[in-house]
């Protein structure tokens, strides 16, 4: 028998990462006739070194995610996904994409973009993706290739 994916979450960011991520999750969806929970968690430890305009910078942050999301939604129910859900999360992208909402949500499918952290940086910050893989307690897939598996092309410079 087949794996069937119910719920699937893809973590969107406006990144081309997250975009490559974002038109997998829909085909995936479709492909299970699965549900799709379109996620974009805002990092508030970018707030904490801001003290006067804090809350002015966590409102547009706020604002933006909710134009994404909305567009991100429309997006997926024109390709053809019939349940589509949004949620704008605040904290450890890490922690809230790995165990937080799978849990409150019922997600078996996690869909990330890779990023593009050199080693260095990840040995610093560690990548979202890399955390997620190692603590999520359902399948995650990191997405490198377009909707038709071909490598994104990479400007040159």
């Amino acid at each position: 028998m087949l794996q069937q994916y119910q719920r699937i979450m893809v973590a969107v960011d406006g990144s081309n990462e997250a975009e490559l991520a974002f038109q997998k999750a829909i085909n995936i969806a479709n492909r299970n006739n699965a549900s799709l929970l379109l996620v974009h968690v805002i990092d508030t430890r970018a707030f904490q070194d801001v003290n006067s305009f804090d809350s002015m910078l966590a409102e547009q942050a706020s604002d933006l995610a909710k134009q994404s999301l909305s567009e991100y939604s429309e997006r997926a129910q024109n390709e053809g996904v019939k349940a589509v859900e949004t949620a704008i999360e605040y904290g450890s992208p890490k922690v809230i994409i790995a165990k937080q909402i799978p849990e409150d949500k019922n997600v078996d499918l996690i869909i990330l973009g890779a990023t593009g952290l050199n080693a260095v940086e990840r040995l610093f910050i560690g990548s979202v993706s890399e955390y997620v893989t190692r603590n999520a307690l359902c399948d995650v897939l990191i997405v490198r290739t377009d909707a038709e598996n071909n490598l994104p092309e990479v400007e040159e410079n």
